[in-house]
This record gives C-alpha cells, sequence and structure tokens, in this order.
C-alpha cells in the first residue's frame, strides 16, 4: 500500500500546506493541537474538499484538483475511527458490529465477525447496549465496527484522547494487535508521544499546517523537532528481549551496539520491544562511574552539544549506532567541556525505562 498525499487548503486564519507518503503499517500524524493533523485526515476521508490536492491510492487518484478528480467519501472505502466512538445508542454492540458490516464490498466480506471479536476481546459485551459500556469498550466496538466494513485504509483521529489513562492502558494493547496482526494500513493522529512512540512504523512531524519532518518512529521522535513539551524530549530505541531475570524482575534489552537493564512487564524472550528514554533522566559522566545505584552505564561518543534558550543543553551520544538523548544544564557542560567526538558514559536508571 502507498498513500501519496500533498494538499494546500486555507482555513480561517489557517493555512494548510502539506504532503507525505506513507506504506504499510501505522503512519502517525503527529503534532500539537492545531497542527493539521485532523485537517489532513479529513482531506484523505473526503470530509474535506482542499483548494488544491492530489492523493492517491496505490495509485489510484482520489483526489485530483487539477483535474477536478474528487471520489465520493463512501467509495473511497476507508474506515474511520473518531475520538468519540459515535455508536447508536438504540442498537446493542452486535448491531453496531453488523452496521459497518454493511458498508463491505459484497464480493468480498474480509475478516469475518468471530475474528474482529476475538482480535478485540469483545464476545462479552455483544449484548450490551452503549450505555452500558466503558470508554475503552466503547472505542474497541468502534474500532471494530470499522474494521467490518472490510477498510482498504483505516483512519484513526485521535482515539484515545477522551479516555483516561486507565482505559488508555486497556485499549493499547488492542491497537497493537491490530497493527500487528491485521494487513490493513492505518494513518494514526496523535499529540501523544507515548501512543507513537508505541504504535507507529513512520511519523509525521506537523506544525503549523506544515510538515516538519518524515521518517521511521525511532529516528523522528529522536529529533528536537518531535518533542511538543520539553519535558517529553528524549530517544526512541529498538531492541530485542535478550534476557529476563526473574528473582530481580528485570529484563535485559539489546540494541544495534549496546544493552539496557528494563523493569520487566512480563517481557518474553526474543521479542522486539521499544524503549523511550527521556533525555531528563540521562546523566553523562566523562569517566566511568563507580558505587553507582544505576545500572546502565554506556560508553558513547559525542555527536552534538546544541545550547537551548533555557540555560540547558542538549547531547547527543553515539553508544555504537543507538543515539541516546541528555539534557543537563550549561553550567555542567561547561565544568565537563563537552564537545562532538569526546568520548562520554550515558548513565541511565532503570526504574526510568518502560518499554
Amino acid at each position: 500500500m502507498t498513500l501519496v498525499v500533498n494538499a494546500k487548503h486555507r482555513f480561517a486564519g489557517f493555512f494548510l500546506d502539506a504532503g507525505f507518503t506513507s506504506e504499510r503499517g501505522i503512519t502517525a500524524l503527529f503534532g500539537r493541537s492545531g497542527s493539521g493533523k485532523t485537517s489532513m485526515i479529513r482531506m484523505i476521508a473526503g470530509l474535506t474538499r482542499p483548494d488544491e490536492a492530489r492523493i492517491s491510492l496505490d495509485g489510484e487518484v482520489l483526489t485530483d484538483t487539477a483535474k477536478r478528480i474528487f471520489v465520493a467519501r463512501h467509495r473511497r472505502r476507508f474506515g474511520y475511527v473518531f475520538q468519540e466512538a459515535r455508536l447508536f445508542p438504540h442498537l446493542s454492540v452486535r448491531q453496531n458490529l453488523a452496521y459497518g458490516r454493511w458498508f463491505a464490498p459484497k464480493g468480498g466480506r474480509g475478516e469475518s465477525l468471530e475474528r474482529i471479536v476475538d482480535l478485540l476481546d469483545i464476545e462479552g459485551l455483544l449484548g450490551r447496549g452503549p450505555q452500558h459500556l466503558s470508554g475503552g469498550e466503547k472505542q474497541r466496538v468502534a474500532i471494530g465496527r470499522a474494521l467490518l466494513s472490510s477498510p482498504r485504509l483505516l483512519l484513526m483521529d485521535e482515539p484515545l484522547a477522551a479516555l483516561d489513562e486507565a482505559r488508555k492502558a486497556e485499549v493499547m494493547p488492542f491497537l497493537e494487535r491490530l497493527r500487528d496482526e491485521m494487513d490493513i494500513p492505518i494513518v494514526y493522529v496523535s499529540h501523544s508521544v507515548s501512543e507513537v512512540a508505541r504504535l507507529a512504523d513512520q511519523v509525521v512531524v506537523m506544525q503549523d499546517g506544515r510538515v516538519q519532518a518524515v521518517g521511521s518512529a525511532t529516528e523522528v521522535l529522536s529529533l528536537p523537532v518531535a518533542s511538543l513539551d520539553r519535558r517529553e524530549a528524549g530517544a526512541l530505541l529498538q531492541g530485542r528481549i535478550e534476557a529476563v531475570d526473574i528473582g530481580h524482575r528485570l529484563a535485559t534489552i539489546s540494541l544495534a551496539g549496546t544493552r539496557l537493564y528494563v523493569p520487566d512487564a512480563g517481557l518474553v524472550l526474543g521479542k522486539p520491544v521499544r524503549i523511550r528514554v527521556p533525555s531528563r533522566d540521562v546523566m553523562l559522566a566523562t569517566k566511568r562511574p563507580e558505587g553507582l545505584s544505576a545500572l546502565n552505564v554506556i560508553e558513547g561518543v559525542i555527536e552534538q552539544v546544541n545550547r537551548t534558550d533555557d540555560a540547558t543543553v542538549d547531547v547527543t551520544v553515539n553508544c555504537g549506532g543507538d543515539r541516546i538523548q541528555s539534557r543537563i544544564t550549561s553550567l555542567s557542560a561547561e565544568r565537563m567541556a563537552l564537545q562532538s567526538g569526546m568520548p562520554i558514559f550515558a548513565i541511565i536508571k532503570t526504574v526510568a525505562l518502560e518499554p
């Protein structure tokens, strides 16, 4: 699947001029509220007719304003999951799911109801009405309804934004299963670093109606432009579970050129994982420290030293191909005489890491 989007549109007090190309997996449109994420996804869905645009899926042109092509939204065969579940209140869960099936093409019905019910673990909800569901349960049903329409592309507009942290934690594993087990490309809108870090294969960072960066999640979420909140700045690393210490409830993650100890949250040997390393939790030392409680002491080389406007310094450390970000005070950087090419040790508390 290849989705190609190039669009320009003037809204009241806002001009969007952006484009990107997406392949299979989850492509996250990431940025602050008002950056143009939802405007972009609505154009893809055919809910907004842009001033100028060319949008195509696998070579099929959906929108081309120059040639006056605009495929109607219902003919695009895209599933759309909103912030709110938008279930029909007078229908049961089973009936809401059946409504999605009604939109599937007659020649090919796609996934079975049983498969979707199992994927989202909603069998026990089938007889209930929406008024008897939690927020997380409603969103799972809404996702199931969209999947049963046999969509060519699934569009998800901040599907967890209306949920509290407990309900988000409830839904997230099902989104991961959807990514890993279903052969449906997804465009996922979010302003949450943790959501995007956990789910996305590709990230498109948007700001003020324009694309600031595009690339893999591990590349883009380690860039300064991906820090919507300076407290969330950091690096996203990818590796595999190499060992599990059941007695100490720790797991060892094998990365490109190093290893990390992380808390064991039911991790499975050999399983691929991503680890978000907040820059505020990374200390630096010019010599290997001793007598520390921190288990992760990683040798590397400084790649970049960037001063900021708030008397702090962002330091990028290359640890055998794994790039870790550290944020320290400018005074510390001066005292240590940090500069590019300098050998350094990055120190990370294990409890600060969550795969």
